[in-house]
């Protein structure tokens, strides 16, 4: 890592206030649309160095629900880039999307019992398309490291962490007089001494189908990177929630949050890899269970109630990021409303969140 670079990359980013220290403002980061990545060069990295790799995991929403057009339609990438000029990197100067010829972007999600590659390529938007937050958060990793960066997203939509993702570890627990399943229990509720409804699933079968496929593509790294031999997994990306807004799964939204970090981190054998997560629960989460989720996805940056997370977790606000549907290609709440500002900016905040992890991490 180029810590010149990264320190500026960093720099980019704060925010400049007048009247408070330089050590202060250093830290300070803001999503502010002057704020602008630079045009990415057609420079590819060197892949004798090993791929830092990035893994996203979550529901829908990570999986990417942000409308790239018409570029006619409020909300979409092509009406943020083409008529409100924003995001000026994403454009070359004939008006077509760039590419990063550094960062590789690689999407796999479960399907029919076996990995389907959804995308295996470099950085770039594609048209009648959708995209995460994996798209800004790629620019930004591929901007301040020298490395060759993989982006790698595993994940489907309409999951839960208190059930589909359940982590390793996970146990059973009662409530009302309810059995709730632990790690690979089945089914998700039962109450004991009736018999158990069958069903062709079990708590955490989410998150081993994932972190199977995650380990897949690694161990073909050059497959999904191009002449890479040697991969380290530098850090993870969480975005989810919305699937937990019932009264059990919100209640444990939190100590189950903190069993995925510790879990993924085993199971990938990187001992305190920067974790940095967005509150998110569609809606935008500020009642009912969404709120209590939210608040459970921000404790994670509480150093009194989990020192263990202090320096290596991060937890970025996202709920101001929401738009109304009237300026948005859909009404469709779960999903942001399918507004790419959403997703492009929610991507900002993590990419940034995981710089200055790195940053800590390189020190």
């Amino acid at each position: 890592m180029n810590r010149k670079k990264l320190l500026g990359g960093l720099c980019l980013l704060a925010a400049t206030l007048m009247g408070v220290s330089g050590a202060w403002a250093a830290e300070k980061f803001d999503t502010d649309p002057k704020h602008q990545l630079p045009k990415p060069d057609s420079k590819p990295a060197d892949v004798k160095k090993p791929v830092k790799v990035f893994i996203l995991m979550g529901q829908s929403n990570m999986l990417g629900m942000g409308e790239v057009g018409p570029e006619t339609t409020k909300g979409t990438l092509e009406y943020l880039t083409k008529n409100e000029k924003r995001y000026p990197h994403l454009l070359d100067d004939a008006g077509n999307w760039t590419a990063r010829s550094d960062v590789r972007y690689v999407f796999v999600m479960q399907n029919k019992g076996s990995m389907q590659t959804v995308r295996n390529e470099w950085l770039t938007v594609k048209a009648k398309s959708t995209i995460g937050p994996e798209l800004q958060f790629g620019h930004i990793m591929g901007y301040v490291l020298d490395e060759p960066v993989l982006v790698l997203k595993a994940c489907i939509g309409n999951r839960s962490l208190g059930w589909d993702l359940l982590p390793p570890g996970s146990e059973r627990f009662t409530v009302d007089g309810k059995t709730y399943a632990g790690y690979k229990d089945t089914p998700d509720s039962w109450i004991e001494g009736q018999p158990k409804k069958e069903v062709a699933w079990y708590a955490g079968k989410q998150y081993d189908d994932d972190v199977g496929n995650a380990k897949k593509v690694l161990s073909e790294i050059g497959k999904y990177y191009p002449g890479a031999e040697k991969y380290e997994v530098a850090g993870f990306v969480w975005w989810q929630g919305h699937k937990d807004q019932n009264p059990v799964h919100a209640s444990r939204y939190e100590q189950n949050l903190v069993n995925l970090i510790k879990s993924l981190r085993k199971d990938f054998n990187v001992t305190n890899a920067p974790f940095v997560l967005a509150v998110g629960c569609g809606n935008p989460g500020r009642t009912s269970f969404g709120l209590q989720i939210a608040e459970a996805q921000l404790a994670m940056n509480d150093a009194k109630k989990h020192p263990e997370f202090a320096g290596n977790v991060k937890c970025v606000e996202s709920r101001d990021f929401w738009r109304e549907a009237d300026v948005s290609p859909k009404n469709q709440g779960y999903h942001y409303n399918r507004n790419a500002e959403t997703y492009m900016e929610v991507g900002n905040a993590l990419g940034w969140a995981m710089a200055e992890l790195l940053k800590k991490q390189d020190k």
